[in-house]
């Protein structure tokens, strides 16, 4: 079973945790909510941050820097994203109640942080004008091996999935572990997701470990916008550089 849903029943303020994660894809996870104009630290010695901003308002205080975040929502708006090395440090002002996703692997290597604003997440419609727009979604990209330091571990991204459409699509595979997190708008719809051979019924704060190479896919219900942060973790001996088509699929793109 690699579908982890530990909070479908909602998330209470502060550290909202998904335990199974870091054995099964090498990654901790978590959804921080933070309560109207509450300050929080995050800071660890051995492991590389990866902090999204999945809605709020607020300020970033990192590396001397002051920068100020602002998404209500996301549909219409790309995300803020905080990358750290090790023992970096990052304090964070909410202004309105927010909430935050909060990835963390181990990396025994340091390296230079950075603040990705909205104007710097490459933001992909892809499969537009495909399959007749069947499986066209919006994929943000916030940093993999291309931008990020060659001593990072993690890829960070995430898709918008269209009411009644498909992404991920057609299924494809990479031999490094992955972590989708969704969300849906209006909250209490649906969608599926395919995990090799097994369908899972994808809920508002869902989790789905995605390892040993299994092929991914995702529908959301029609009338349901479906969101989901998608973490990769660079295999030790094989770095994420892209991910491969089932074979039978390939031709249909074209």
């Amino acid at each position: 079973m690699s579908l982890i849903a530990p909070h479908r029943n909602g998330f209470k303020l502060g550290t909202n945790s998904y335990v199974e994660t870091q054995g099964k894809t090498g990654m901790d996870f978590d959804i921080f909510i933070a309560a109207e104009n509450e300050n929080f630290e995050l800071k660890d010695d051995e492991k590389e941050i990866a902090i999204v901003v999945i809605e709020g308002k607020g300020e970033i205080e990192f590396q001397g820097n002051t920068i100020k975040f602002d998404r209500p929502n996301w549909i219409d708006c790309d995300p803020t994203v905080v990358h750290m090395s090790p023992g970096e440090n990052v304090k964070i002002k909410s202004i309105t109640r927010s909430r935050f996703s909060i990835i963390k692997t181990e990396n025994n290597e340091k390296f230079k942080g950075k603040i990705y604003s909205p104007n710097d997440i490459d933001t992909e419609h892809r499969g537009k004008n495909q399959l007749d727009d069947t499986c066209y979604r919006l994929v943000r990209l916030a940093f993999d091996d291309t931008i990020s330091p060659k001593e990072a571990k993690l890829v960070i991204g995430e898709v918008l999935n269209f009411p009644g459409k498909w992404s991920s699509y057609p299924p494809h595979h990479h031999p490094q572990s992955e972590l989708y997190y969704y969300e849906l708008s209006p909250g209490w719809g649906y969608g599926h997701g395919e995990l090799g051979e097994e369908v899972f019924k994808i809920k508002n704060g869902d989790v789905l470990a995605i390892t040993n190479s299994k092929t991914h896919s995702q529908t959301s219900a029609p009338g349901f916008h479906m969101y989901y942060l998608w973490a990769i973790r660079h295999d030790d001996k094989k770095r994420y550089n892209g991910f491969t088509y089932v074979k039978s699929f390939e031709n249909m793109l074209e």
